[in-house]
Parts: C-alpha cells; structure tokens; sequence
C-alpha cells in the first residue's frame, strides 16, 4: 500500500474513531439524571415506627444491656406510661391552643372585610377546611 493511502487510511479510522467517542461521552452526559433543588418529587422517608414496637425494643434492650429484675421493669413501664400519658396531654393542649389561634385570626381577617366580601370570605375557608380535611386523611390512609 502506498503512503497516501494508509495515511489516508489512519486519518479516516481515527476521525471515525473520534467521533464514536465523542458520540458515546455526550450521549451519557445527556442520560445522567441531574439533581435539581426545586424537584417537585419530595424525597420519601421511611415509615414512622410502631409506637408500641419502640416501647418494646426499648424495654428489651434496657432487661437485656441495664439488667433490670422485674419490679425495676414494672416501674420502667409506668414510668413510660406516665410520659405518654404527659405528651398526650401536652399535644392535645396545643392542638387546643392553636386551634384557637385559628379562630382568632379568622375572627380578625372578618373584621377588616366588608359585609358582601364575608359570604365570600366564608366559602373559601369551607373550601380550605375540606381540603385540609381530605389531605388528613389521605395522609393516615399512607401510614
């Protein structure tokens, strides 16, 4: 073969060449899923555990890495009883509580509407407890 020819040859391999491995490198550059801060899928987090499920895990490992005998056991469970039964009261207290906050905003926002914008005012928080309504409860039905 003469010179010309295999350097002519070489030159059309490598530019082949060249081109498929620009192809290849773009082609994964445009694949490769990017990470956006605004996504507007939210990252899934792992479901809540059994309250009752902890208990029980905790109470072991305690029998199990503290050595507790029985009556330390038995006052081990009331004393978790207490707690929750402390949290539950606080949680209802301030559920209370900020439901009256509620209140008073809208008490607040109906005295600066004039009397043919409160019919108006009044749908649209009807509107906003039911949809508030339906994402509570399809909230507990995905737990």
């Amino acid at each position: 073969m003469p010179k010309n020819r295999f350097s002519a040859l070489l030159s059309v391999l490598l530019v082949f060449s060249s081109g498929v491995l620009v192809g290849v490198v773009g082609h994964r550059l445009y694949t490769v899923n990017s990470v956006t801060s605004g996504s507007t899928t939210a990252p899934t987090r792992p479901p809540r555990p059994d309250p009752e499920e902890v208990r029980r895990r905790l109470i072991s490992e305690m029998r199990d890495k503290v050595k507790l005998d029985d009556q330390q056991l038995a006052q081990l469970n009331r004393i978790y009883d207490q707690t929750r039964q402390r949290f539950d009261e606080l949680h209802k207290k301030g559920s209370q509580e900020s439901r009256a906050l509620w209140e008073k905003q809208k008490e607040e926002i109906r005295a600066i509407l004039r009397p043919d914008q409160i019919p108006l005012y009044d749908k649209y928080q009807k509107e906003r407890d039911e949809q508030r309504h339906r994402n509570d409860k399809q909230r507990k039905e995905t737990k």
